[in-house]
């Protein structure tokens, strides 16, 4: 478990009210009622020789069912996970009407120990969210990007 990496991206934009980022909430009977700490930044898992940000690039449209944004990809760097997979991320502006995700699925075997496989929703919803209220949503250990994406903004700006 040690080895396996994520790769993904923090679509943000500028809301009525200041910075806004994109969440999406992880599909699934084990997530469905929850909602603290049950909210990711879209990404998923890659294998080298595969690039990082190909793989978020194509995560992003797996599991949102549309192309992720142009524009110019800002690196927030990677952080571990408790379960150890290390997890890469860039942000990028840009919007997107949450009404339009077609998620991707995964099956699993549901209820546990009965045999029977089921499909569901790799995520099951996404929202924009402040940046406060992205970090009591989003797993713990992603919080780290929103900090990094602050910092970015709030750094000396530089042309796309």
């Amino acid at each position: 478990m040690a080895g396996r990496r994520s790769a993904g991206l923090l679509l943000y934009r500028d809301g009525g009210e200041g910075t806004e980022v994109l969440l999406a909430h992880m599909g699934g009977p084990l997530w469905a009622r929850r909602d603290a700490g049950a909210w990711s930044v879209p990404k998923g898992e890659y294998v080298p020789p595969e690039e990082a940000l190909a793989a978020a690039r194509r995560e992003f449209e797996e599991e949102l069912g549309m192309p992720p944004p142009d524009g110019r990809y800002v690196p927030l760097g990677d952080a571990r996970q408790s379960g150890g997979k290390v997890v890469t991320v860039w942000a990028v502006h840009g919007d997107l009407d949450p009404e339009r995700i077609v998620p991707g699925t995964f099956d699993m075997e549901w209820p546990r120990g009965s045999g029977v496989m089921r499909s569901f929703p790799e995520i099951d919803r996404v929202a924009w969210f402040r940046p406060k209220d992205a970090g009591e949503r989003l797993v713990k250990g992603q919080r780290v990007f929103l900090e990094r994406l602050a910092e970015r903004l709030s750094g000396p700006r530089t042309a796309p």
